[in-house]
């Protein structure tokens, strides 16, 4: 059977096979492709019941216990929305899968009018009733964005590469952004040292959750060609720096299987963390990059 990349059609091969390492919720083998002409990893195929991945004990769906804990969680990403205000600083933002909201309730507070598209129900009922933001629920972006208004913000944090049809949504948000308005895409780096390294121990591959992991210069051409200029690309934001320190420590013990004890792999990912730490904050190796497009 011919398996065809998801954005360019082109035919392409296996490149690794791997397990759900992060969540274990099922000893299924799940089939990574990669495309010989624009380089995207895919999932294929995906899971018809990929929702199941995400219940139980899934982190992004911890939902804070009160008010003083969302401020809390919400300072940790504060760094989010200074992004956003170097670029623009009122206006329409939409956020899509927020989980349970610490951007969307940093830019309420900044003085954004805040729309947000969740998947999890109980996220959707939070960011309703104690953030306050308009929200939809749903897992179907697509039809989600039919009949939306157009924004001066749109921000995706590590969530683009749980969509699927995800450049059929971007083509979408490049049509609903208004000019000077940008999108904010965070994602894994699939250019990354740890994943040359890593491959399908790496953390970041998250599978069957992760569908596609997006080379930084094929989204980037993506965006060019749809009239959106690139403003910034970093691997050395907040986000980049704790998934450096986060992929070693969890991978390695993928790698190993955790049988040398956790004190000696502690040791092992922070010998190997500060060895490699210079070579991740250069270019672009880091394991998640940021990207900031804008409309002219």
């Amino acid at each position: 059977m011919n398996v065809l990349c998801p954005q360019c059609k082109q035919e392409s091969s296996l490149f690794f096979q791997t397990k759900d390492l992060n969540q274990k919720i099922s000893c299924e083998i799940f089939d990574y492709y990669i495309c010989p002409k624009c380089r995207l990893i895919f999932l294929f195929p995906v899971p018809s019941d990929i929702g199941i991945y995400y219940r139980g004990n899934y982190p992004a769906y911890a939902i804070p216990t009160s008010i003083e804990d969302l401020i809390a969680k919400s300072e940790k990403v504060r760094f989010r929305i200074e992004i956003v205000q170097k670029f623009v600083t009122q206006g329409c933002l939409l956020e899509i899968g927020p989980s349970y909201g610490g951007f969307a309730f940093l830019a309420k507070q900044a003085g954004f009018e805040v729309k947000v598209i969740e998947m999890d129900k109980q996220c959707c009922q939070f960011l309703t009733d104690v953030v306050g933001v308009y929200s939809i629920n749903t897992d179907n972006v697509i039809m989600a964005l039919w009949e939306a208004p157009r924004y001066n913000v749109i921000a995706l944090w590590h969530v683009i590469e749980h969509l699927s049809e995800p450049w059929t949504i971007l083509n979408m948000l490049a049509k609903l952004l208004l000019p000077g308005g940008i999108i904010v895409i965070s994602t894994p780096n699939p250019d990354s040292l740890q994943f040359k390294i890593l491959k399908r121990y790496w953390v970041n591959v998250d599978a069957p959750r992760h569908l596609e992991l997006i080379p930084a210069t094929l989204l980037k051409r993506f965006m060019h060609e749809r009239g959106l200029e690139t403003v910034l690309i970093t691997t050395t934001d907040k986000d980049g720096l704790t998934l450096n320190r986060f992929g070693w420590n969890v991978s390695l013990m993928h790698l190993f299987n955790n049988p040398i004890g956790k004190l000696s792999m502690r040791v092992m990912w922070r010998i190997i963390s500060f060895v490699l730490n210079p070579i991740e904050r250069n270019g672009l190796h880091g394991s998640a990059y940021t990207m900031v497009f804008r409309k002219n």
